[in-house]
């Protein structure tokens, strides 16, 4: 990975893009494990249900992290991080 050389200035509109991007992961994060958390409630209170609900738990953290991946390249390019 290499670092810029020099200091990264930001923008006001970067700062604004960065923190909405920010907020977005937040949300995809927060969002998928409510959705793990209400799962494993289900599968505990109707175990009958256990097969269909199990499919439902097991993408979310693949969203998780698809939804890091994104920030992640996201505040490399801002600040010009580029991958060797």
């Amino acid at each position: 990975m290499a670092l810029p050389n020099e200091p990264v200035t930001l923008s006001v509109a970067q700062v604004r893009q960065l923190n909405e991007t920010l907020s977005d992961l937040r949300h995809d994060v927060n969002n998928n494990l409510s959705l793990m958390v209400a799962a494993l409630e289900l599968i505990r209170r109707r175990p009958d249900n256990t097969a269909h609900i199990w499919a439902t738990m097991e993408e979310q953290p693949r969203k998780i992290t698809d939804a890091v991946t994104r920030f992640s390249n996201a505040i490399e390019a801002m600040v010009g991080i580029t991958r060797s």
